[in-house]
């Protein structure tokens, strides 16, 4: 356990901490996804989801490949894809509350006549 609090403090993190942080913020993005009503939530649950992959990303690259750069621009290139989808959906949440003046998931049934 000591040499556990000894690598943390010198600065080499060991690879399982970053895939364990990884690991519950993608399990969190899920519950949220599940569990919440607001379209606002939800969309910050697949925020969660997608930043847990981008950890994983970088982890794998930083540990397996330190000398090549994909995980990196797979990185970007998520977080950019991740921007383009937050813009459209906050568009449509904001069409959806225009019209419904709710933006639960359960009123979108009206959106049908």
């Amino acid at each position: 356990m000591s040499e556990l609090f000894s690598n943390f403090f010198s600065g080499s993190i060991p690879m399982e901490a970053y895939l364990g942080i990884s690991l519950i913020m993608f399990f969190a993005g899920v519950y949220g996804f599940l569990t919440r009503k607001s379209l606002l939530m939800i969309l910050i649950s697949i925020e969660l989801m997608l930043n847990a992959a981008d950890i994983n990303f970088v982890t794998f690259n930083r540990y397996l490949y330190p000398e090549r750069l994909e995980g990196f621009y797979f990185t970007l290139f998520t977080i950019a894809i991740a921007a383009c989808e937050t813009a459209v959906a906050i568009a449509i949440i904001i069409n959806i509350y225009r019209n419904l003046n709710s933006v639960e998931v359960g009123n979108l049934d009206q959106m049908k006549e």
